[in-house]
């Protein structure tokens, strides 16, 4: 009975599919197209090999988008979502809700400011953060709140329908 309450706490992540009609199907395309992009470049430098697709699909993946690991918590009346973004601002992040998701997108430009000497080699890339987090239940978009702190960002977004609890009382029978 042990093992049961156990594994009744913890809930398998499901696999998350962006359709057509999901607000941020549009977004993902973006970033899609930014990394095939860059695969094929990696391909045509790799001498058009045939076979490497996979790999050159992860670099293009790793060399464009920031891996941003989230931790979800619930309550009974909301979510709270929180992302490692260091080095990145509140005017680098967005954060976008819809029924059941919530998107975190971000772009930071890289600037390093050159005091002596002569460049003879930079790497300069944006840093993109493009991240759906699929909620187990529907959310109020009209109620989130979200703050950065030490490069922690912490968002907030309450359930629908998840108002006060209400005692329900019993009736004694006569007997």
């Amino acid at each position: 009975m042990g093992d049961e309450s156990q594994a009744g706490l913890f809930r398998v992540p499901e696999i998350l599919e962006l359709h057509a009609e999901d607000p941020f199907f549009e977004l993902a395309q973006e970033i899609n197209s930014v990394i095939a992009r860059r695969a094929h470049e990696l391909f045509e430098a790799g001498g058009l090999t045939p076979g490497r697709d996979r790999e050159d699909w992860l670099r293009a993946e790793s060399e464009i988008l920031l891996r941003v690991p989230v931790e979800v918590t619930e309550t009974e009346d909301h979510f709270t979502v929180r992302a490692e973004v260091a080095g990145f601002t509140d005017m680098d992040i967005a954060v976008r809700v819809a029924d059941r998701s919530l998107c975190i997108t971000g772009r930071r430009e890289g600037v390093w400011a050159q005091t002596e000497g002569q460049t003879i080699f930079s790497e300069r890339r944006a840093s993109e953060i493009f991240r759906v987090v699929d909620l187990p239940a529907a959310v109020d978009a009209g109620n989130v709140n979200a703050s950065l702190t030490d490069g922690v960002l912490e968002i907030t977004v309450a359930k629908i329908g998840m108002g006060k609890k209400v005692p329900v009382r019993t009736q004694a029978t006569a007997a």
